[in-house]
């Protein structure tokens, strides 16, 4: 998909932008703009020179308002005329959902710049993503309850994950705007910025995975502490990361980290995710893996 109508991507200085780009409709998420956030970041996993993705929103009213209930919007669980009995059919899947795994899948470190408003799939698009930033001017709400539907997106997986039991369980029954105080006081953003200074925020951020990291540690260290959490027993974590530091430690980065270290020069790693991860990943597709 060559050309996008409802997002923007660009890269520069080894860092991939995405922007919603709907800011006459608050930047609602739609299928349209489902199908190309997979694209964009299907583009960002292929291309070797990316090292990290920034998503934020045109101008400073919203990130993303939520769905687009009307019309134009596409197909949401309020509009999708289907009478489906298999809740198994493809039609039942949630598109917010099928965004989320997406971005849970990247290889590259994905950095939310939240600039303005972010509601329903607004917020529950960023759980994903590894760190997100905000605007002072950001407001949020998982408001589910109060639209007679539940948190989607794979929401109730990711959010007591980021921001524990407790204040996801608050967030979601209240189903209340809350400001972008409190999202930091709950821990669902790392800090504020005032908005002329959140996307230079974000792209020093990136710029610090960049220029001082393996693409491979970070593309490893990211599926571990995403997945491991979630395993029975720490054994899982300690056969990951025994193989993982016994494959890396042979490898051409390993030798360039050590000799950057001893030399006191930048380091630049030749490794390349599309090439030279460990023979083991990705571990979890192997139901035999002990």
């Amino acid at each position: 998909m060559a050309d996008y109508t409802q997002i923007r991507y660009d890269v520069a200085d080894r860092i991939a932008t995405i922007t919603l780009d709907r800011p006459e409709k608050m930047n609602a998420f739609t299928e349209t703009m489902r199908i190309e956030l997979h694209d964009a970041f299907d583009r960002s996993d292929a291309d070797d020179d990316v090292r990290a993705v920034i998503v934020t929103g045109t101008g400073e009213r919203a990130f993303c308002a939520g769905a687009d209930l009307t019309p134009e919007g596409g197909r949401t669980p309020f509009s999708n005329p289907d009478a489906v009995d298999d809740l198994s059919d493809p039609r039942v899947r949630d598109g917010g959902g099928k965004l989320t795994l997406r971005i849970y899948q990247s290889t590259k470190p994905v950095i939310g710049a939240i600039n303005g408003a972010a509601v329903g799939v607004g917020v529950t698009m960023q759980l994903p993503m590894d760190i997100r930033l905000a605007s002072t001017t950001a407001r949020f709400g998982l408001v589910f309850a109060r639209r007679g539907i539940v948190p989607e997106a794979a929401s109730s997986w990711f959010l007591p994950k980021i921001v524990g039991l407790p204040q996801a369980l608050e967030w979601t029954m209240t189903g209340r705007v809350f400001d972008a105080e409190e999202a930091l006081r709950g821990g669902l953003v790392r800090s504020l910025h005032a908005p002329a200074d959140l996307l230079p925020a974000a792209r020093a951020l990136a710029m610090e995975i960049a220029q001082n990291t393996s693409a491979v540690s970070v593309a490893m260290t990211r599926a571990m502490l995403w997945r491991l959490p979630s395993a029975p027993h720490p054994m899982m974590a300690h056969r990951v990361d025994s193989r993982a530091i016994y494959r890396l430690s042979k490898g051409a980065d390993a030798q360039e980290g050590v000799q950057s270290f001893l030399q006191k020069r930048p380091a630049s790693f030749p490794a390349k995710v599309s090439a030279d991860m460990p023979d083991f990943y990705p571990w979890w597709e192997e139901p035999a893996f002990e």
